[in-house]
């Protein structure tokens, strides 16, 4: 049971990392984006709204789709002031009820944004603006796909921080 676990984890532990590559190739698309319609609207007084929307989807999906990856990599702000000097039991015990509590967050948020995206699917919702971008509701599902992939990368940060005892005692058995 343990080692599917362990396999489990390391499975999306892999995908987190394959989206984070995806996040980074979205950056820089953004980044290209904006640089294009920066020089476009000040160089020749041309702007597209469809463009600068395209900017905002592509920000969602960005920070959506690598929130779970810079968890993964432990690039997440932190406030480490007290938790530096805690033992490493009670790290543990903070890391357990912290992945905990990241999981039900992102259900909640998972739960709550599912009927957001079907009444934007059902009603055909477009950009408002002229020349915007239809189809609206594939950008906003992006928010239970990106709080999903974080409740995953939780699940697999639990397998390992609760199998953290596990192997420790198996390396002194060795």
């Amino acid at each position: 049971m343990l080692r599917a676990l362990r396999r489990f984890a390391a499975f999306i532990e892999g995908f987190i990392d394959r989206i984070g590559s995806l996040t980074a190739w979205i950056a820089l698309v953004m980044i290209g984006l904006v640089a294009t319609n920066v020089i476009l609207r000040y160089s020749f007084s041309f702007g597209s709204v469809w463009a600068q929307e395209l900017e905002w989807h592509l920000l969602a999906a960005l920070i959506l789709l690598g929130m779970s990856h810079a968890l993964q990599r432990g690039d997440n702000v932190r406030v480490d002031v007290f938790y530096a000097r805690f033992s490493p039991a009670l790290k543990r015990v903070i890391d357990v009820i912290s992945a905990l509590l990241l999981i039900a967050v992102s259900l909640g948020f998972i739960w709550l944004s599912l009927g957001y995206v079907e009444q934007s699917r059902s009603i055909s919702e477009a950009s408002p603006d002229p020349g915007g971008i239809p189809l609206r509701w594939l950008v906003k599902s992006l928010i239970p796909l990106g709080y999903g992939l974080l409740v995953l990368q939780q699940l697999a940060h639990l397998v390992r921080l609760l199998d953290a005892p596990a192997a420790a005692g198996e390396a002194s058995h060795v």
